[in-house]
Formats: structure tokens, sequence, C-alpha cells
């Protein structure tokens, strides 16, 4: 109990614990007892005679009060003698009046979601608050110096003029306390999430623009199986990362021959010996996702990734709204991207504008496809042989591992079980949809597509009655050529095409779609065909290319969307562009398939087409997870 005491005032204690020893026992402390005479004197005697030798000695002090503290010492022992003034507790508030204590708090409470203002402004919603609780406020407000002095009590770690997001963060703490979870395998629990990146990548256009990064994280190890950068983070990505999550990263060229898995940790040989897809991979493990923990994003909570997960038998998990805390393994690794890899990047705009030097977005020099490239080599290089301090071993904590230092420690106890993933499985964590398969084939959002194989079906019920016979229709928001149908009759799939497959300069996405129907509404097309959107889409692409000319004074768009025009299509490209899906899973490219026949004399024949015309397609190669392993992404 003395140790939160000032020197001073122990020593003060102990000197009075001396001298009342001296009387109590008629002798000083370790010292043999007193005379005879000494010892025969009264108690009084014998304080009389202290407090005249103390007096002697210049120490002034009455016998009331010597013996005030006496009586301490008999009740309290050492720490009776200790000054009151001070072990007494007091308030952090001090003797301001419990209302305007009460006023204060309500007003810092009111701070959290207003934007950041001064103590002024404090002040007078302190004042506010207290007139409509009917009591005067020049009664208990306090001179300026004493209320800056209570604000600074009251709002203590609560933010309220400083950062407005870090502001709204605190006031979001538990209500109990922090429990542990504990991933005692890999992919045991794993945590997944977006953040934009603070690197501004150049388009194909010539505009810049900042990718989204969404990565996933293995709580057991720290170690991260897959990351994927777009230009927007959809529900297919979401689902397609899982893909990527249980297929080996593969060896790039230009990567030093010290990244393979055979020269690290991991336990290569005897890993090969189970799964031949890790002969020639790179050194990051292949995890299994037992759990997936998610916030309430739309990407993370929608349909296609709640099927994705279904499919491959993963547990769904997402938090508790508002709760960032109870997937704080990937918030903060996100912090670990700025630190030690976007800030060594040209184009690296910081992660605020405070931050953001002058001209940043002009020294954007990296592709989207590059920029991942680099990502998934700095995962392997410096991630994964990074001593992560979350990783420190329980019975010696002095003692840090690695990521993949703690995989093949764990891999040992847990085992490995390969996951192959065929073409269906990819064709399973695209986006589902329902709809009727009538005469012209199946539509989706204005666009038409047939097959020899769906029109077997045309106008059939499919069996499932809680759909209402609808089919089960699977797409790929980025390649609108094709779609994929569920023989709900048979089994496997049914693959159908789009109807003007051959008018559009490229398969884009839903992106330009969406921008072509914008552009047709401007001109005042109150309901456009599906022609006239795959003309208006063409012409988009084609007037993106060749820049931002300057239309006449009549027609001349508003300002901004010309460049809301490039930069659709420059994502669009971003996303359907040889590079791009180089390394995007599931969409390396395959040998040309089949060219499909088409009757031109059917009835459901496809609409503007010359009679007796073939059409002639390369359709985009599906998934093979073994290919892949061979491949660069």
């Amino acid at each position: 109990m003395l140790d939160g005491l000032p020197d001073h005032a122990v020593q003060k204690a102990q000197w009075w614990e001396q001298h009342i020893v001296e009387v109590l026992a008629g002798a000083a402390r370790g010292e043999p007892a007193g005379t005879e005479q000494d010892q025969r004197a009264t108690l009084r005697q014998r304080e009389l005679a202290k407090v005249a030798d103390l007096c002697s000695a210049g120490h002034q002090i009455e016998v009331r009060t010597f013996q005030r503290m006496r009586f301490r010492y008999e009740k309290k022992g050492l720490w009776g003698l200790v000054d009151a003034r001070l072990t007494r507790l007091s308030l952090p508030t001090g003797r301001a009046d419990a209302r305007l204590v009460e006023a204060v708090s309500q007003a810092v409470k009111a701070e959290t979601d207003a934007s950041t203002g001064d103590v002024d402004r404090l002040r007078r919603r302190t004042e506010e608050i207290l007139a409509a609780a009917g009591v005067d406020p020049r009664q208990v407000m306090p001179r300026r110096t004493a209320f800056y002095q209570l604000v600074s009590v009251v709002s203590a770690g609560k933010h309220t003029f400083g950062s407005a997001r870090s502001r709204r963060s605190a006031a979001k703490p538990p209500y109990r306390p922090f429990g542990t979870v504990t991933g005692f395998r890999p992919g045991q629990w794993m945590q997944v999430d977006s953040s934009p990146l603070n690197i501004q990548m150049r388009l194909d256009n010539g505009l810049t623009d900042r990718a989204e990064l969404t990565w996933i994280i293995d709580l057991a190890t720290k170690t991260i199986p897959a990351a994927v950068l777009r230009p927007s983070t959809k529900a297919v990505d979401a689902a397609l990362l899982l893909a990527r999550c249980l297929t080996p990263e593969p060896m790039r060229p230009g990567w030093a021959d010290a990244l393979r898995m055979s020269r690290s940790v991991l336990p290569h040989q005897r890993l090969t010996d189970i799964d031949q897809r890790l002969a020639d991979a790179a050194a990051r493990p292949v995890i299994v996702p037992g759990t997936i923990v998610c916030d309430h994003g739309n990407v993370f909570i929608s349909q296609t990734f709640r099927n994705a997960c279904r499919a491959m038998g993963i547990n769904f998990q997402p938090t508790h709204k508002g709760s960032p805390w109870e997937k704080g393994t990937v918030e903060t690794s996100f912090n670990a991207v700025d630190t030690l890899f976007a800030q060594h990047v040209a184009g690296y705009v910081g992660n605020s504008v405070e931050n953001r030097g002058k001209d940043a977005g002009q020294a954007a020099v990296w592709s989207m496809a590059e920029l991942q490239d680099l990502l998934d080599e700095w995962i392997v290089t410096r991630w994964q042989n990074r001593p992560h301090d979350g990783l420190r071993d329980p019975f010696c904590t002095s003692t840090v591992l690695t990521p993949n230092e703690k995989y093949a420690a764990l891999v040992e106890a847990a085992g490995y079980v390969p996951v192959a993933l065929s073409h269906d499985d990819y064709i399973e964590l695209l986006p589902v949809t329902w709809r009727r398969i009538n005469a012209y084939g199946v539509k989706i959002r204005h666009r038409k597509y047939n097959s020899k194989a769906v029109r077997r079906y045309a106008r059939e019920h499919s069996g499932v009655t809680g759909m209402d016979g609808r089919w089960e229709v699977h797409y790929d928001p980025y390649d609108v050529s094709r779609i994929w149908v569920r023989n709900h009759r048979e089994s496997g799939w049914m693959e159908a095409t789009w109807t003007y497959l051959q008018t559009g300069p490229v398969p884009f996405g839903d992106l330009a779609w969406d921008q072509a129907q914008r552009i047709l509404a401007r001109r005042g097309v109150s309901k456009p065909t599906e022609e006239q959107l795959a003309q208006a889409a063409d012409s988009l692409l084609d007037r993106a290319g060749k820049g931002p000319g300057r239309p006449p004074s009549k027609a001349r768009p508003a300002a901004g969307e010309v460049r809301q025009d490039l930069r659709a299509a420059a994502r669009t490209r971003a996303t359907t562009s040889k590079d791009t899906k180089a390394a995007w899973p599931g969409r390396a490219a395959q040998a040309p398939a089949a060219t499909p026949e088409i009757n031109p004399g059917d009835e459901t024949g496809n609409e503007g087409q010359q009679e007796g015309a073939v059409t002639k397609m390369t359709p985009l190669g599906m998934f093979d997870a073994a290919e892949e392993a061979r491949r660069r992404w």
C-alpha cells in the first residue's frame, strides 16, 4: 500500500512509528527494554517525556497531537500514520457540479457522429442542455480554464476534438470483455475483407484510379493464401477468391528461385507426395477454409458468396453489425499493406488527403495486372517470411515465428487434404438468378441467351416447384457473352451464348452495359432495345479509346460525363484484357471451343443475322484448377 505514495510521506510515517513504538514499549525498536524505572512510568508520563525530547530536538509537537497519532497507529498500524490527504479518493471531475458533469457528458456523446468542432461549440451546447433541464447555466458554469479541464477529463479517450473516424470507432466498444478465438489448425478460422488500396493505378486509356484489395487471412498462421485486386469488388470476386485459396500459387517468370516452395521451410516433399500440384508451386501455403468470418458488406452477405461457401462446405459466419473488432486480424492487416508494400510503390497516395503528396496520382505507372503481380510476389517474398508478433511460441514467448514456419508446425499435427476444383466448381461460384426458358431462350437484363441444349427445354417446367418452374442460371458479371443453366432434368450445365455476341468488340461486363443504358437515357430513349444497347456499348468503347472530343454545343453532355464514360470503359477493359485474364482466377484462356451450330431457319434463330449465316465465336475457357497450377495467373 505504501508503494503508491511519495517517498517523503512514507519516511514521515516511519518517523512517527519509531517514536510511538518507544512510548508504547518503553524502549526503541530493536533495543533492549528500558530501565525498571521507565517500565514503572505510566503511558502518560512516557508521552510527556517523549514530547519534551522532541521539542528539545527542534520538533514543535503538542501532547494532544502525539496522542492522536498514537491512537491512529494502534488502530491502523503504519498506514494510519500516513497523511490522509494523500490516501483520500477523489472524483476525476473534482468539485464540479454533478448536473454540469452530466450535461458535459451528453454534449460529448452528441459529438460522436457530428463533424469535429472545438471547445467553444461544446460549451454552447452544454449551456443549452442545462437550460433545457431547468438549470441556470450561470450558476454552475465555471471559468473557461476550469471548464477546459473538466472537458478534458470527460472526453478522455473519445477523440472528441480529433479525428471523426477515430471518434466513431471509439464510440462502439463491446459490451463484454474481449474474448479469444484460437485457431489450432490452418483454415479453422479465416477472415475476409475488402479495402481500397492506396495506390493509383494506370488504366488503359490514360486515366488513373485506385484498385480495391480483397484478401483472406488465416487466423492460426497469419497466412494470406489469396488476394485479388479489382476496380470495384463484386460478389463474384469474393467467391473466386475462395478458388485461389484452394489453388497453389505458381512460380512466375522473373521470380527468384528462392521463392519456390521446395526452397522454403514448408514441408515441400511430404506435401508434394500428397498433392502433385505443389511440385512447382511458390512458397505460399494452400489452405482449405473451415469457417470464414466477414462483415455485413454487400459483397460478402450476397447470395453469391453464401452459395460459394455452401458449395465448398465452408461455415459462413458474419460478425455483429458495427463490430469491427470481431475480425480485427484482417482489419489491422490492411495497415501493414500501407507500411510494408504500398508506400514503396510508385503512385502511392497516402492513407488520407492530409498525407497525400503533390501530384501523387500522376506518378501512377502500374496497370492493375502488373500491380496484382507485384502484390503476389510481395506476399510470397515478404509477408510469408516476416516474423509476426501474433505467432509467438506460447512456451517460449521470446521466439517469434513467420507465417510459413507456423504453417509448417501446424500442418504436421493437423495434416493436409488436397481439394481439386473442376470447371463445374467454377460455375458454382458465379452469381445465380432464376429465369424461365422461352422460345427465344433466356433473358437477363434485356440480353437474350440461347443454345441448342437450352432450346430443348423451351417453355417447359424445370421441376423446381419452389421457384415456380423457373431454371437456375449462373452468370459472370465480367463477361456477358455467355450464361450457364443448370439441367434440373439430368445433370450438369447447359451453356447458352448471347444472341448479339458478334456485335460487341470485346466481351464487356455489367459496368459497360450499365453505362450504355445511362448514355441512351441521356439521349432520351425511354426503353432501349437489346440491339441499341449493344451498339451503344460498342460506341462507348470506341469513343473512349479515341479520347474526349468536343461534341456540338446542343448535344454536349454535362460536366464529368465524358470522364465517367472513359472510366467505365477502362474498368471494363481492366477486367477483360488478356493481361488481366491471366491474373484473374478462373479466366485463363484455353483451347478454343468448337463453333456451335446455329440453324438460321429455326424460329428461335438470332435476330438481325443474315439468312444462312453461321456465327463464328471463340468462347472463353473454363476454370481448371490443375491447369491453373501450371499457368501464370
